[in-house]
């Protein structure tokens, strides 16, 4: 998973010219990027650790990344 996300930027990036700030996920995949970076519990080390904030989507089929103003320690979710 975090080598697939890690593809998800670069690709990004090289569109874009930016790197994306926003990684969009389903629980399930959360739940496998948690696994793989299990020395990390905090949800905060991890957003630092791969440089974008994490958004869960139940109705995503596969993760997607993005470039966002929001500033998601503010944002509420619905």
């Amino acid at each position: 998973m975090l080598s697939f996300i890690y593809q998800l930027a670069h690709e990004y990036e090289t569109e874009h010219g930016f790197r994306p700030n926003v990684l969009y996920l389903n629980r399930q995949h959360f739940g496998e990027l948690q696994s793989q970076l299990s020395e990390i519990r905090n949800l905060d080390r991890m957003n630092q650790l791969l440089g974008m904030e994490i958004v869960l989507d139940s109705d995503l089929t596969h993760p997607h990344v993005s470039w966002s103003v929001i500033n998601w320690h503010s944002a509420v979710a619905v």
